[in-house]
């Protein structure tokens, strides 16, 4: 008997040391890692950085021993933008041994993350966390985070982030857009086509603005008519145009002022270089001269070209660029002295019915059940000689976020021919 007690207790020794090398801290609690890491279906917890993450989706992160909730903060947590550093706001939900991150925002398209947790994070028994990062891409060519609305006119004219269908439809095609990988673009006959959807002024309700789109205005069968790209409510919303003889374009925009009340502003494009240094309203500060090349029509009469336009509200300034480049600029704390528009706050929705209505429109500067220029042969849907939008458009974004020089170039980079 004494031999057999001796057997039983060396194995049991023997079983001790081996639970405590292989899951086991100094105290005998479980180590405190993180054992999962998954953005949707994809694994991020790997040596390799994980690629193809859907730019919705929310991170799971899920450890070996319950996470103590108070330790768990923004501070300790950040998702990083590869390109410029900057931090994605995050919403940070902790339950038993997981914690849930998601993105405030949509993020960015094809874009370089990295995700970290950082000292300071503990487990229930008091055990830290050891820093941790792991680097993971988008799936996709690069779009900016931030974006609220997209529309791609593969065939389908439905909104692709939160599903929305037109409310209208009238004489719309689909064709080749401006390059194969970008699928299809909406054409318009310049008569009578237009796209409308409902209940949009939350695309314009926001300090911070970005219009991205492609488009080529065509000139073949459009006389001297101008091109009423598109618009919600017009200038009381937002509305981009083009010029019948091509030589300028603008988007027009309802802005908010400190006191409440709103008033609406052009970024207007001519590209003369004339700004508040060489003779123009002192509030523009730049305007790319095209003189020498060709002029504005060079750039978007008959072939396709990248507009984007920004507004932000911490400068207050509103930016244009085409085809990647800065071609005009305003500011508005250079406006003359007490004027309320050195006081604004961002875009704002400030239409009423029956002149304008709560609907976007592609094709027009404003859906058909506004009364707004209803008489005149210029502005009203029902003159065919009216402004009508003749041409293709494609890739049409809206951010509530105030895109940076970089990120329009890095854009524009990525999609181009």
């Amino acid at each position: 008997m004494r031999k057999a007690t001796l057997t039983f207790t060396s194995a049991l020794i023997a079983v001790t040391l081996l639970i405590g090398v292989s899951g086991c801290n100094k105290d005998g609690d479980d180590a405190f890692e993180i054992v999962s890491l998954e953005a949707g279906n994809v694994d991020l917890n790997t040596d390799t950085p994980a690629v193809n993450v859907q730019a919705e989706d929310a991170i799971t992160a899920t450890f070996s021993v319950d996470i103590d909730a108070a330790t768990v903060s923004a501070a300790v947590i950040k998702l990083v933008r590869d390109y410029d550093g900057s931090d994605a706001a995050l919403t940070l939900t902790t339950a038993g041994k997981t914690i849930t991150i998601t993105p405030n925002d949509l993020m960015g398209y094809g874009t370089k993350y990295k995700l970290n947790f950082l000292a300071g994070i503990k487990a229930i028994d008091g055990q830290d966390l050891e820093a941790v990062e792991k680097t993971f891409t988008t799936i996709g060519t690069f779009v900016p985070a931030g974006m609220v609305a997209y529309w791609n006119f593969n065939d389908d004219p439905k909104e692709q982030v939160l599903g929305a269908m037109p409310s209208g439809l009238v004489a719309i095609d689909y064709t080749d857009s401006y390059k194969a990988a970008a699928g299809k673009a909406a054409s318009f006959n310049g008569t009578t086509s237009i796209l409308e959807y409902a209940n949009t002024d939350y695309l314009v309700n926001t300090t911070d603005f970005t219009l991205s789109f492609w488009v080529s205005a065509e000139s073949a069968n459009h006389g001297s008519r101008g091109h009423y790209v598109m618009g919600l409510g017009a200038f009381f919303g937002f509305a981009f145009e083009i010029s019948g003889d091509y030589t300028w374009c603008k988007m027009a925009a309802q802005y908010e002022f400190e006191n409440g009340t709103s008033g609406s502003e052009d970024l207007w494009f001519p590209g003369d270089g004339v700004t508040g240094a060489n003779g123009g309203w002192q509030g523009w500060t730049y305007c790319r001269d095209l003189r020498g090349s060709g002029g504005v029509p060079a750039l978007l009469k008959d072939k396709w070209a990248s507009v984007v336009c920004v507004y932000n509200s911490e400068t207050r300034e509103g930016i244009m660029y085409i085809n990647g480049e800065k071609m005009k600029a305003f500011d508005f704390d250079l406006w003359t002295e007490g004027d309320i528009k050195r006081t604004v706050k961002g875009l704002t929705y400030g239409g009423n019915t029956p002149t304008v209505v709560d609907e976007l429109a592609f094709g027009f500067l404003q859906s058909r059940a506004g009364t707004l220029w209803d008489g005149e042969t210029w502005g009203g849907y029902d003159f065919t000689e009216a402004n009508h939008f003749e041409g293709k458009l494609d890739d049409v974004r809206i951010f509530h976020t105030a895109l940076t020089e970089q990120e329009v170039g890095m854009m524009y980079n990525a999609e181009k021919p």
